[in-house]
């Protein structure tokens, strides 16, 4: 049962509870996602950089890592949060992610410690993985605990919310740092700001947290006594518990999580790494529409409490499996130079060189500049250093039209993640029962999350590297199959298996 108390005064508490529980979300999935963001240039801070494609994708290897161990996580925090209470779980996971976070930022580069380097950063990386294993059941369940019937799906929402302004925000400050510091500066150590700066964050969110209260029905639970005593064999022990995970997972989350990651990380490895974007212009294109796409999450949210949560995400699901390949096959056509037409008399060849500190070394850098009648410019830039060339740095930066279509692209995908995403949180408490439901639905959401979706853009980027030595289009969309072939799964055991009449809340 529902503990009663006046409409306005539960109104009131329930946005002090999801202000307090999104601030500090939010800031988990900032720290969790200035890795990926910024998975170009640590690939050349952390490894060897005689093989830029191996160290590459080495580090989308080292963040998919975070990802798999992300079940763990689910499985220790959520026996923890069903045993101890949600407030204090999810105030340690933050604890766990600030500080991982802040060492990464301080960790020596190859060069300096060689291959403790990405040792140090792989291991941070999987306490990363831990600490939000812990985090987003903790926190779904706690503001779903305090909301009101028939509005769980549009007060969870705002939960949903988090992780894309998360990335939101790790762009927005990887692009500041960039433009204040420079090119070369951030390259250097500048990208290392945006890590250290998530311990003033962390310790704001902590300062919030600390003042909230336990969830009331986890109260209620403990003062009656049916606290679980053991929520693992509980939540996976019992066929009918064990049955609603399964199905929670391959019903629903593993098809989620490929069309989240495929929105919002393969799509920004797509343009950089596949249409050679430039670096800024491609993080302006994810940033505009993840801004433009966010509130979408409350739409499909509260709708989902009037139409049902499953067909919003099938619906998703199907859109993507539908709709990827010609979307990407036009992404590619819009920075393809084959098909622009060169405007030749403007070509122009720059040289710059610069002393290397306070040695007697120079770098010198030759770039090409090409220029397109759309406004499209190609740069190919070749470093030397004492007379050794580095590699080839190719960069197109889009032309007005091809750039706010390039973004357009992306927000249909993004909006695609706020159907199968919004809805998702409150789908997943209302399948399990108060005492079990942080374990219950912490595992199957972070296996669909942080295993298949969380690999996305590692397999992905393998398979076009595979590919692509035939240089042709096909080779560059061999990716989607992946998050295609997942989604595809998902959608049928979703559309056969799951009730199309919303679950109501499975408390005790």
């Amino acid at each position: 049962m529902r503990i009663k108390q006046s409409a306005s005064s539960e109104a009131t508490g329930v946005w002090r509870v999801i202000t307090a529980s999104s601030v500090g979300t939010l800031i988990e999935w900032y720290d969790f996602y200035i890795f990926g963001s910024l998975a170009t240039i640590l690939s050349v801070q952390f490894f060897p950089k005689d093989n830029p494609t191996a160290g590459f994708l080495s580090t989308l290897a080292t963040f998919a890592a975070g990802f798999i161990v992300r079940p763990f996580g689910a499985l220790v925090f959520g026996r923890l949060g069903d045993l101890v209470g949600r407030k204090y779980t999810f105030l340690l996971t933050l604890v766990l992610m600030g500080g991982s976070t802040f060492l990464i930022g301080c960790i020596p580069g190859y060069e300096s410690i060689g291959m403790l380097a990405p040792g140090l950063v792989l291991l941070l990386r999987l306490v990363q993985g831990l600490a939000l294993g812990g985090e987003y059941g903790g926190a779904a369940t706690y503001v779903a605990e305090h909301s009101p019937d028939g509005k769980r799906g549009y007060f969870t929402s705002f939960i949903q919310t988090t992780a894309t302004l998360g990335l939101f925000v790790s762009l927005g400050v990887i692009l500041l740092t960039r433009q204040t510091l420079g090119t070369d500066i951030f390259n250097n150590w500048g990208w290392r700001v945006p890590f250290l700066l998530s311990s003033i964050l962390v310790g704001i969110s902590i300062y919030i947290r600390l003042k909230m209260s336990e969830s009331p029905l986890f109260q209620k639970l403990k003062s009656e006594g049916k606290v679980s005593k053991n929520p693992l064999k509980e939540s996976f022990g019992k066929k009918a518990n064990l049955k609603m995970v399964l199905l929670a997972l391959f019903g629903a989350t593993a098809g989620q999580g490929v069309i989240w990651y495929t929105g919002q990380f393969y799509a920004l490895s797509f343009i950089q790494k596949v249409c050679n974007v430039e670096f800024v212009q491609s993080n302006y294109i994810i940033a505009i529409a993840l801004m433009v796409a966010t509130p979408f999450f409350v739409i499909f949210g509260g709708l989902s409490d009037r139409i049902g949560r499953r067909n919003i995400m099938l619906a998703g699901m199907f859109l993507g499996v539908l709709t990827y390949r010609p979307i990407y096959r036009a992404m590619y056509h819009l920075a393809d130079l084959k098909q622009k037409n060169e405007e030749t008399f403007r070509r122009a060849i720059e040289t710059k060189q610069e002393r290397i500190g306070d040695t007697k070394e120079f770098r010198t850098t030759t770039a090409s500049v090409s220029y397109y009648d759309d406004g499209t410019v190609y740069r190919e830039t070749q470093p030397k250093t004492g007379g050794t060339p580095a590699a080839v740095v190719k960069e197109v930066t889009l032309g007005y039209e091809a750039f706010w279509l390039m973004t357009i692209l992306v927000f249909i995908q993004v909006l695609y993640v706020t159907m199968v995403y919004g809805p998702i949180a409150a789908f997943l408490v209302e399948l399990f029962p108060t005492r079990i439901r942080y374990t219950s639905m912490s595992l199957p959401y972070h296996i669909g999350n942080g295993v298949f979706g969380g690999l996305t853009p590692f397999i992905a980027t393998s398979l076009v590297e595979t590919a692509k030595k035939t240089q042709t289009l096909e080779a560059y969309l061999q990716g989607l199959w992946y998050p295609i072939g997942v989604a595809a799964v998902c959608l049928v055991i979703g559309a056969l298996y799951i009730d199309k009449k919303q679950y109501k809340t499975a408390d005790d």
